[in-house]
């Protein structure tokens, strides 16, 4: 299976919405969003079948048993997270505590226990096509490894697929590091503002530590031309391929805003869209 990311440094940059448009151009037969913290891909593929839903479990988390606990204090001293409060009695927040053990080491009388708790939730779609997601619970960590799992379920349930279009997360955090393990390509989708070239920058220098294949493509790039030329220049200077240009485009607000895809409808944005894919493509092939 060849598995090409969607990346963008910087949220806001039209990643999901190229990403639908990718899917419905290959008519893919796989595909995941990665983005757990606030996925949204589903929004422009909807799906008549329920989804198969799986409890994602993290980091376990503290529990205090009041019939045990004789209020020694020693858990609330040493939590350096500030996760347990008495009021009265010995509480854990959950949203604080980090499952480090060390309430649970100091007790002298085992009144305290890590349980697992459940972070999040996965879910498959799995009819004609199979599709990947998650939503962490908000204040859960481990997203990186939720991400992690959602391409697990993605490639158990499509081992013979040809090729799988995943959407990642903007920024450079633990869920896109996640997302870049293991793919055969990123397409990083850039801004022409300031903002934009740096978080393209930063999330160059990041995918090249996998060293896996890069192309860059401009959306909305005629909103500022000269940071367009910038942007294109830097891809010139350091010989990364460059897969194309996509206009601003009312049209394309006008299918989201309806739950379509941008190739959906009759656009300019749909239509360089498609270019941006056939250039992808065939940096990935080669």
């Amino acid at each position: 299976m060849k598995q090409l990311l969607i990346l963008s440094g910087k949220g806001g940059t039209g990643k999901t919405t190229l990403a639908g448009a990718f899917i419905q151009l290959s008519k893919a037969k796989a595909y995941a969003d990665c983005d757990v913290d606030a996925p949204n891909l589903h929004l422009l593929l909807s799906r008549s079948y329920a989804p198969k839903r799986t409890d994602y479990y993290g980091l376990p988390k503290a529990e205090i048993d009041k019939d045990v606990c004789i209020q020694c204090d020693l858990c609330r001293q040493n939590c350096r997270f500030e996760a347990i409060h008495a009021d009265p009695e010995y509480k854990v927040n959950h949203y604080l505590c980090e499952g480090c053990g060390v309430c649970e080491a100091v007790c002298p009388v085992q009144a305290v226990l890590l349980k697992p708790a459940v972070a999040g939730e996965l879910m498959l779609y799995v009819n004609d096509s199979v599709f990947s997601t998650a939503q962490l619970k908000m204040g859960s960590g481990t997203s990186g490894k939720l991400v992690t799992e959602v391409k697990k379920e993605m490639k158990s349930a499509a081992k013979d697929v040809k090729l799988a279009i995943i959407d990642g997360s903007p920024g450079i955090g633990c869920p896109v590091i996640a997302s870049l393990s293991g793919v055969d390509m990123v397409l990083l989708v850039a801004e022409p503002s300031l903002s934009g070239i740096s978080d393209m920058e930063r999330i160059i220098r990041t995918a090249e530590r996998f060293h896996t294949k890069i192309a860059v493509c401009i959306n909305k790039y005629d909103t500022n031309m000269e940071n367009t030329e910038r942007i294109e220049s830097f891809c010139q200077k350091h010989k990364l391929p460059f897969a194309g240009r996509i206009p601003f485009d009312p049209d394309a607000v006008k299918a989201i805003n309806n739950a379509q895809s941008i190739v959906d409808i009759d656009c300019a944005a749909g239509r360089a869209a498609g270019d941006v894919f056939e250039k992808t493509i065939n940096i990935l092939k080669n």
